[in-house]
């Protein structure tokens, strides 16, 4: 069965918003201004309580029916699609102070470099500047926050996050298995977020906002009348 998108309550905000990311991604790279989406997924830490049988010849791994929970750990995901650069942080939770430190990440660490840095990502509850506010001293946080701007992707619009494309690698080809505790979990992320950034692994968007209105006009408010 062919895959449609599910996309309630679409109003004029939802197309407001999927255009401005649309705009947003169709403009020439810049690292001045670089644009960088961000998005978040957990991770549960599964032990093995017996060692797993290994591959042979007309047989794959086998895994005993029981496991040992050990938690969960929350993954931000940056990703600069254009340039090809990607990082993973693990952390213990995904709280309003988790995601500000992320910020001061991204300002200090990832682009110290840029002018200012546009930040695609998704309308949560602690995507948001006061979670600055809640976490450091005003100076500094109007100081991260001056080189940031912030781009909201619409409800029900996260397909329009790049972030979750790259969360998809990182999935398939490092986190859909059992992962017993945090420093294997952050050895594995690691190698494979220096992997693709030594190949410069990029994302070619290509939906633009013609397309958006051509394809998804359906979903346009009416200007008749």
């Amino acid at each position: 069965m062919k895959k449609q998108w599910c996309i309630p309550e679409v109003s004029a905000e939802f197309v407001a918003c999927m255009e401005s990311v649309l705009d947003l991604y169709a403009e020439p790279f810049d690292e001045r201004l670089p644009v960088v989406n961000f998005d978040e997924t957990s991770k549960q830490l599964i032990a093995e309580t017996r060692q797993p049988l290994p591959a042979r010849a007309g047989a794959v791994e086998r895994f005993d029916y029981e496991y040992e929970r050990n938690g969960v750990r929350n993954l931000f995901m940056f990703c600069e699609p254009k340039r090809g650069f990607r990082h993973v942080a693990v952390t213990d939770q995904r709280t309003m102070p988790d995601f500000a430190r992320q910020m001061k990440w991204l300002v200090d660490e990832g682009f110290p470099q840029a002018e200012r840095v546009r930040v695609v990502m998704d309308n949560l509850n602690t995507h948001k500047a006061a979670s600055l506010y809640e976490t450091f001293a005003p100076a500094e946080a109007r100081r991260i926050l001056r080189k940031l701007e912030f781009h909201y992707t619409p409800k029900h619009g996260s397909w329009l996050n790049m972030a979750e494309i790259e969360l998809g690698v990182f999935s398939r080809q490092c986190l859909a298995r059992r992962i017993g505790d945090e420093a294997t979990l952050k050895r594995e992320i690691q190698k494979l977020e220096e992997e693709r950034n030594a190949a410069c692994a990029k994302i070619e968007w290509r939906f633009t906002t013609e397309d958006a209105r051509r394809k998804l006009h359906r979903l346009y408010p009416s200007t008749s009348g």
